[in-house]
């Protein structure tokens, strides 16, 4: 009789810019990984680059654009965005991973058509006023290719992927929000396991105290966090992302700190006593 092999489980990260500015950070997210790997996951990354965004328009003269904390991106910007995410972060990332040895596979959403888009109508923004906001180069992910991502992983790659996206017919590229397209490839793929890192690693009930980490948080305790202005700003949207797709079937969920050491693997195998889990219930 042939024996039929277990399906390796599946990894899908988030790693925002700012994580990407410190080189703790930035060894911390490839030695967790390679942790990963070592143990038999598959992993696929998915990387924004806002503070590096920042940094060269401003080198362009251009001024960064945010309302209710969306980047509005002209056509400028969009330039910018492919230079800061394809040709900085994203090299750097995948060179961070193939110095451990992890064989990183660097691409964006354009590539084999990874993910597909449609440019954002102008829609009403909570505390930017009662005016539709047109977010000009902005697009609203339309589809994963999961199989491409899992044909991908079976040959041993670790998809590192900057946050574009590609209209299927027209082939317009589109900046992406990368905390709501990482839930769709998780939902995608079925994964096993959504990490959201984030420079500060969990959510605290004072972000000065160490000890008010809060280790696990449910839909209905993360809305009266939120109420309460405990979570705030970019993790709000972290938050209510990862909260969308638990009922989809991705019950692992952890924001986490890359610079702790193997913080991943801890919050896969359900050790250790990091980060903030993310629970329905």
């Amino acid at each position: 009789m042939t024996s039929v092999s277990k399906r390796q489980p599946i990894a899908v990260v988030k790693v925002g810019g700012d994580v990407l500015q410190g080189e703790i950070e930035r060894s911390g997210i490839a030695a967790n990984v390679k942790d990963l790997v070592d143990a038999n996951w598959r992993v696929i990354l998915l990387h924004g680059g806002g503070p590096q965004v920042n940094e060269l328009q401003e080198k362009h003269g251009l001024t960064p654009n945010k309302v209710a904390g969306r980047r509005i991106t002209s056509e400028a910007d969009l330039l910018v965005v492919k230079q800061a995410i394809c040709g900085e972060v994203n090299v750097s990332l995948a060179q961070e991973l193939q110095h451990v040895g992890v064989n990183a596979f660097a691409c964006n959403g354009a590539s084999g058509k990874l993910i597909t888009a449609t440019k954002r109508p102008p829609r009403v923004m909570s505390g930017a006023g009662d005016k539709p906001i047109d977010f000009g180069e902005v697009g609203d992910v339309t589809s994963v290719n999961a199989e491409l991502l899992d044909n991908l992983t079976e040959l041993g790659l670790v998809p590192v992927i900057a946050t574009l996206g590609v209209e299927a017919d027209s082939g317009r590229i589109f900046n992406i929000n990368a905390d709501t397209t990482v839930v769709q490839i998780a939902r995608a793929l079925k994964a096993d396991l959504l990490l959201l890192t984030t420079a500060i690693g969990a959510i605290y009930h004072d972000l000065s105290q160490e000890d008010t980490r809060i280790a696990q948080v449910n839909a209905e305790q993360a809305k009266a966090l939120i109420d309460d202005g405990v979570i705030q700003g970019g993790m709000i949207p972290k938050v209510e992302e990862a909260l969308s797709v638990l009922a989809d079937g991705v019950k692992n969920i952890a924001i986490v700190g890359p610079q702790i050491k193997g913080a991943f693997l801890d919050v896969a195998t359900g050790k250790g006593d990091k980060g903030t889990r993310i629970s329905l219930k």
